[in-house]
């Protein structure tokens, strides 16, 4: 049977790697992006679609998009906004519109998918992509790490509300990731400064290194199978030891 999934920020990234991932031999994946450059790679099974995932058009958009090319077995909210603020310095309207930004995001996703599933009576699974942030904020990362959080707690009451109805609801947090976003980043710095940072993730994360996109894609899958079953409510950290570790050079006044 073939089974179709829903990736957002699909395009780059941690969200790339997971619709890499679900394809398998015969899965469909939507891909629903803001920035068609994102989605130039896309080839067969993978379903672009060019919009705000927060839209709630776009999003009923894309579950149908998905339910024409087989059942739909899954929903991943991976599309993220960052952008920090301070309390003492940004305006209140700006960080509540900024951690409404990603709250938002995942809110749309569950609804759209949770409503699916029930109308069309088929079991499914969601998968909320997080952040070590959710439980170890960082000075500056308010609206972010807020977010995050809340979106771990939605994740909570969606899987006790409705996991008897066939609907399982999870989490992963990842730590640092190499990502398209942090490769640019290091490429911005001197040489010397780029070796500092990455020294620097290595003392952070147990592991000794940043995780790769297909490594935190290899758990969402997961979590999406049938393989994870009775798996539901939980938030499962992909950072290699970075937050039972507690040190955050990341940290800044």
């Amino acid at each position: 049977m073939s089974l179709s999934y829903v990736v957002t920020g699909g395009g780059r990234g941690i969200g790339k790697a997971v619709v890499e991932r679900l394809l398998g031999e015969k899965n469909t994946v939507v891909a629903l992006e803001r920035d068609p450059d994102a989605l130039a790679w896309a080839g067969p099974r993978v379903v672009p679609l060019i919009g705000d995932a927060a839209d709630e058009e776009v999003a009923a958009w894309a579950a149908d998009l998905a339910q024409e090319a087989g059942t739909l077995a899954g929903w991943v909210n991976n599309a993220a906004v960052f952008r920090d603020a301070s309390v003492h310095t940004a305006p209140i309207a700006e960080v509540r519109a900024l951690i409404a930004a990603n709250l938002d995001l995942a809110v749309v996703g569950c609804a759209t998918a949770v409503r699916h599933f029930l109308e069309a009576g088929t079991p499914g699974a969601i998968v909320n992509i997080t952040s070590h942030q959710a439980t170890r904020a960082v000075p500056g990362s308010l609206p972010y790490s807020t977010s995050k959080a809340a979106i771990e707690g939605l994740t909570r009451a969606l899987a006790v509300e409705y996991g008897r109805r066939g609907i399982r609801v999870n989490a992963v947090a990842p730590g640092s990731v190499a990502t398209e976003r942090y490769e640019s980043f290091l490429s911005a710095q001197s040489p010397e400064a780029a070796e500092a940072v990455e020294e620097q993730l290595a003392r952070l994360h147990p592991l000794g290194r940043v995780a790769t996109p297909a490594e935190v894609a290899s758990v969402v899958a997961h979590l999406l199978s049938d393989e994870a079953a009775f798996v539901n409510g939980a938030t499962i950290p992909v950072d290699g030891g970075r937050t039972v570790l507690g040190l955050d050079p990341e940290a800044r006044e």
